[in-house]
């Protein structure tokens, strides 16, 4: 019976469409060296840190800020375990040591799945909740000069909204770009400014690519830069909003080397005011081989299907592993290198002076990391 489990699973693996690497770092780039810092201290009435996907993380007085996620205590998948959100928020302290964590604390409601910005007067976290009116919310977190957490609630959204963008202006405004994702339970093509102080919340021309959840966004060379995402399929397409000229247009897709690659579920920051650099993302050829599986088989044959795409290793998703750079002057992506640890999807990154945090993530559908991921980026 093992022996036939073991060739049926290979089987099935077989059928996996072909994925083709990407191209190597280009000489001269920057180099990322990391290693595993530990992990977040467990959820509050917990005992064992599991690792959560879908948290957020942001930056605030030197202190990096994250929390939220989810993840499956009871099983994944095919156990029927449910999946649980959580609303504890931790600060961190990087430094020459390590890794310290100086608080944590809990939200009025669990949180995963919404989206995060940072700005100098704290990290402004935007829906992202199983509580109806968590899911409208928008929370300022701020962290003090000795690293204790504060959080207050701002002016809430009209709608609910998940797996969306954002990301702070630069206009002085004080104003978030939010947008995609789904927004009152549907997936999104319309854009947003938001004004923290007000509550304000101004429509921008819509997106012009299809409706879509978990894109990576950054603000680069004054413009509002937008990739990949996905729905039925994963995206590798770009868009930039020009604030001046109120419009948006296409740009570079993600290809490295003639391969398109795509960034569903990627962390995404900004390493300059020109590039912006993107860890993990689900693969496109596998996403939409499963998804297409997944919608259109019926009964026995779905259950089968399912069995098996979930029990795959990590390896067989092909979940990128390059260190993707997008430079906006240039118009173009590249590879700078791979990550030396299993890529991750919905992992809080950040970037803090020259040291990058990859905060947990999943490592296939249904698995976590509780992992966290230290980089320090050295000079080209």
């Amino acid at each position: 019976m093992e022996l036939k489990r073991i060739m049926a699973t290979a089987a099935f693996v077989a059928t996996i469409p072909a994925v083709t690497l990407a191209a190597p770092a280009l000489v001269g780039d920057p180099h990322i060296v990391w290693q595993s810092v530990g992990t977040l201290s467990p959820a509050l009435g917990t005992e064992k840190q599991l690792g959560v996907a879908g948290l957020f993380a942001g930056i605030h007085n030197g202190y990096v800020i994250a929390g939220g996620g989810a993840n499956f205590p009871e099983g994944g998948p095919l156990e029927g375990g449910l999946k649980k959100m959580y609303p504890d928020v931790y600060v961190l302290k990087v430094s020459d040591n390590g890794v310290q964590e100086m608080d944590h604390q809990t939200l009025p409601f669990p949180v995963a799945y919404g989206a995060a910005a940072t700005t100098e007067e704290g990290v402004l976290y935007f829906g992202g909740s199983p509580d109806p009116e968590g899911d409208k919310a928008v929370t300022r977190l701020t962290a003090s000069d000795t690293g204790k957490l504060s959080h207050e609630a701002l002016p809430p959204l009209p709608f609910a909204f998940q797996n969306g963008f954002a990301v702070a202006a630069e206009d002085g405004t004080g104003r978030i770009y939010l947008g995609l994702g789904n927004q009152d339970g549907k997936a999104s093509n319309r854009v947003w400014a938001y004004h923290p102080k007000t509550g304000e919340l101004a429509e921008l021309p819509p997106f012009p690519g299809a409706p879509r959840t978990q894109s990576v966004a950054a603000l680069l060379g004054g413009r509002l830069c937008v990739f990949s995402g996905g729905s039925d399929v994963a995206y590798t397409d770009g868009y930039a909003y020009d604030p001046k000229k109120n419009a948006w247009k296409s740009i570079a897709p993600v290809r490295v080397a003639g391969q398109e690659i795509s960034l569903l579920g990627a962390g995404a920051v900004r390493l300059n005011s020109e590039e912006m650099l993107v860890v993990g993302g689900f693969d496109k050829t596998v996403w939409d081989w499963a998804s297409r599986n997944l919608g259109t088989l019926k009964g026995e044959e779905r259950d089968i299907f399912r069995k098996a795409y979930f029990s795959m290793v990590p390896d067989d998703y092909h979940w990128n592993r390059q260190l993707l750079v997008y430079n906006v002057r240039e118009n173009a992506w590249r590879s700078i290198g791979e990550v030396p640890f299993q890529p991750p999807c919905g992992e809080g990154l950040v970037k803090l002076g020259h040291t990058l945090l990859s905060i947990n993530g999943e490592v296939k559908p249904g698995i976590r990391s509780n992992r966290i991921y230290e980089g320090l980026i050295l000079a080209k």
